[in-house]
């Protein structure tokens, strides 16, 4: 379904007021105290809720909050715990830009992939060209139905494809920020 990637808690409490099913706080900064308050106040934000809640990045800080997933970049799954993360009984979600990463993320077994960009963004700098919606397809047939998030350009023109090439959510930030 629906995948809403937010840069602050007051997003997440928007969404979960409008029943988004699945939310991802994307916080920005360096500073560790307001990182802890922002994740915090995100899990606070779903609680009691059906909207389920990734935390990017920041895999320790979810743990300590009790966030119900992490999701994590190709450079970031190299430094996190994945033991760590699985033994607090966290989801995981990671990032793939093209076919050699699918297959290095699925072999931690993910409880979803994010393939991406699928279509060209301007919000995040990609070194990869938009994968686009044969890769799309291809990809999704090579998953074998394990969960897949399509994420990188998507709006209310393009979301309907990916769904009827395989994803099985899509990921949008600028749609609704």
């Amino acid at each position: 379904g629906l995948y809403a990637v937010l840069p602050d808690a007051q997003w997440v409490a928007r969404m979960v007021d409008l029943g988004v099913p699945t939310v991802q706080l994307r916080f920005k900064s360096d500073n560790t105290k307001s990182i802890q308050q922002e994740v915090q106040a995100a899990v606070k934000a779903v609680e009691g809720s059906r909207t389920h809640l990734f935390i990017n990045d920041h895999w320790q800080v979810a743990i300590d909050a009790g966030a119900y997933g992490v999701h994590l970049g190709q450079e970031d799954m190299e430094l996190a715990s994945l033991d760590a993360i699985r033994t607090a009984g966290l989801r995981l979600g990671l990032s793939s830009h093209g076919y050699t990463e699918m297959l290095k993320a699925c072999a931690v077994q993910p409880s979803y992939l994010a393939l991406g960009a699928v279509f060209p963004t301007t919000l995040k700098r990609m070194a990869t060209a938009p994968q686009g919606l044969g890769r799309l397809a291809m990809y999704a047939k090579l998953m074998h139905g394990r969960s897949m998030v399509a994420i990188g350009g998507i709006d209310q023109t393009n979301a309907r494809s990916c769904f009827q090439e395989g994803a099985s959510g899509v990921a949008v930030i600028s749609v609704v920020t």
